[in-house]
């Protein structure tokens, strides 16, 4: 399996302790935030909510709830900036200032919930995958029949360059992460537990250590390995290899050998959600990069506009970016329109200068480059010449969509070719076809 080694940049960020970002003045919660179904609202402008209050519901088993993140009246339901996908139509509510919960603050007696019961409780709470893909976690928490699950793995590698949001939450949450680890395990009714944290995070391997031992509930077994630092270290299939040598069949998912993996703010999330009957509003997102007074990594309210966590952090609007990237550098999505909101899956905004720019594109070499940081085992090279000449017949013969977009093979390619975005292509040209 192939790893690259990209500078990290985490020292903007790292150890800049969790802040509270203040109540955006208005949301923008789009209806389609999470892999599957877009959800369904069910409530119309006018209508008061409070934060946490239900808003839209899932539309069917890949699909998840959707909740106020505020406090307000419903202004509108429209189509509305998207920051992945352009647009796309979303419940837009202003707020009153107050942050009235919809939902007790008190701690819950979790001891005599059943398997369904914590299913339920994450179901209902709207919680998806916060490591990217934003996956359903009830579908994660909830085997098909006939598939044995028999190992639990946490992904805390973070392998991105720049963000530190998750270390951050395992530095200030590791009992809290303990303990959701415990309920995701119930549920699945898994006895072994590994926790993979990469090792330029030696700190958070402590504190999730010493947290085993503060611990004492549940009945599984749980270790926390220290993994090699790499690119793309936390893509889940990689992740399975590395801890367990179990190869994710082409087409499969980790349910067919055996596993499940959750991102470690989805643990976080999934304690809260079962222990203080807490929905999934908001997040902790990293802000970094250059023209930033004080990159931070932030508790952000889904649906707060990009600009508002760039001014939290004294972004320079003067200066001249080159790109404004949500996610990471190597897989996030570059924003036309700073209106465009945080979503569920948002785990970081990044400001980069010219610096990062790439070179104009020149003809494939055939160094083969390309093929040897791919950690899927394809031939990107193939696929994107096939996809650029739109045979995507060709491009389709080379398993497009077993391609994870990590962004090695555009990383590493010297005529600086935009590998990924032609794989996307093809990927969409052959599941249209199919």
């Amino acid at each position: 399996m192939n790893f690259i080694h990209p500078p990290e940049f985490k020292g903007l960020s790292r150890h800049r302790k969790i802040q509270g970002l203040p109540l955006p003045r208005k949301v923008m919660l789009s209806l389609s935030q999470h892999t599957g179904s877009p959800s369904e609202p069910i409530v119309k402008p006018g209508d008061i909510v409070k934060t946490g209050a239900l808003i839209a519901r899932s539309k069917g088993f890949i699909s998840s709830n959707l909740h106020s993140s505020i406090s307000g009246k419903v202004i509108a339901i429209e189509d509305s900036v998207h920051p992945i996908i352009g647009s796309f139509k979303a419940i837009s509510i202003e707020s009153d200032g107050q942050d009235i919960k919809a939902f007790p603050d008190s701690y819950s007696d979790v001891s005599s919930l059943s398997n369904k019961g914590i299913v339920d409780l994450v179901r209902d709470a709207g919680i998806v995958g916060l490591g990217g893909a934003a996956f359903p976690a009830h579908v994660k928490l909830n085997p098909p029949p006939g598939k044995k699950i028999d190992i639990l793995i946490i992904n805390g590698a973070e392998c991105e360059p720049f963000l530190t949001c998750d270390h951050q939450v395992m530095l200030e949450r590791p009992k809290e992460i303990i303990l959701g680890i415990h309920l995701i395990a119930k549920a699945l009714g898994v006895k072994d537990v590994i926790i993979g944290v990469e090792g330029n995070k030696l700190d958070a391997i402590e504190d999730l250590g010493s947290a085993l031992f503060k611990v004492k509930t549940g009945e599984c077994r749980i270790k926390v390995v220290r993994l090699k630092t790499r690119y793309p270290q936390g893509g889940e299939k990689q992740l399975i290899k590395t801890l367990l040598g179990r190869e994710v069949p082409s087409g499969g998912l980790p349910f067919d050998i055996g596993c499940v993996v959750n991102n470690v703010q989805t643990v976080f999330s999934i304690y809260e959600a079962v222990y203080l009957k807490k929905p999934l509003y908001e997040r902790v997102i990293t802000v970094s990069g250059s023209f930033l007074r004080e990159p931070k990594n932030l508790l952000a309210r889904v649906g707060t506009p990009i600009k508002d966590l760039l001014r939290s952090c004294g972004f320079n609007e003067k200066k001249d970016a080159y790109k404004i990237i949500m996610g990471g550098p190597m897989t996030g999505v570059a924003q036309y329109n700073l209106e465009a909101p945080v979503i569920k899956s948002t785990s970081g905004i990044l400001v980069l200068d010219k610096g990062f720019k790439r070179e104009h594109e020149l003809d494939c070499i055939r160094c083969s480059r390309c093929i040897e940081a791919c950690p899927s085992g394809l031939m990107p090279c193939m696929i994107g010449i096939g996809a650029k000449n739109d045979r995507f017949d060709i491009a389709g013969s080379y398993d497009p969509l077993d391609c994870i977009e990590c962004g090695s093979c555009s990383y590493v390619c010297p005529s600086d070719i935009p590998l990924v975005q032609l794989i996307k292509l093809a990927k969409l040209k052959v599941k249209k076809e199919k």
